[in-house]
């Protein structure tokens, strides 16, 4: 039974494997979150509409496109909802967390380059640059520990 799994599986090759693989196993969505600091060492935060009360405020954060590396994420979410450039850090991520049932976590830290603050207001009520020692009362606590470089559960 073996070998004639293995000779169906070399059969198919290619793109078709790739289907099968896909079919079989977990899809996850994959959460992208930027640490976003200016030259002052002040975070970029902002109020976020859609998330729940008392929890609003937290860092640039969305949801990676098939095919996007995750950089290129933390990239074009701060643009899209702020109007700000950013580059990433070079190196591995800030925080990578798994376990969730469809979803992946990762953040990076990223530096802002310019632009101006225009905000995406069907999904930004406020944004703002804070010193790590003077952040918002109703800030995510994931992204508190992220700002402050601790260990997120």
């Amino acid at each position: 039974m073996k070998r004639l799994v293995a000779r169906l599986w070399r059969a198919i090759n290619g793109r078709m494997q790739w289907r099968v693989l896909w079919l079989a196993n977990a899809t996850f969505m994959v959460g992208v979150t930027g640490i976003v600091r200016d030259d002052e060492g002040r975070v970029l935060l902002l109020k976020h509409r859609l998330w729940p009360e008392g929890r609003q405020w937290g860092l640039p954060t969305g949801y990676a496109n098939a095919g996007e590396k995750f950089e290129d994420t933390v990239v074009r979410e701060v643009a899209e909802e702020t109007g700000l450039k950013v580059t990433v850090a070079e190196g591995r991520p800030a925080h990578l967390k798994s376990g969730y049932r469809l979803r992946v976590e990762v953040a990076y830290e990223a530096f802002f380059v310019g632009g101006e603050l225009r905000l995406d207001a069907f999904e930004i009520e406020e944004a703002g640059w804070f010193r790590p020692d003077r952040l918002p009362r109703d800030l995510q606590e994931s992204h508190r520990r992220l700002i402050l470089r601790e260990p997120v559960d």
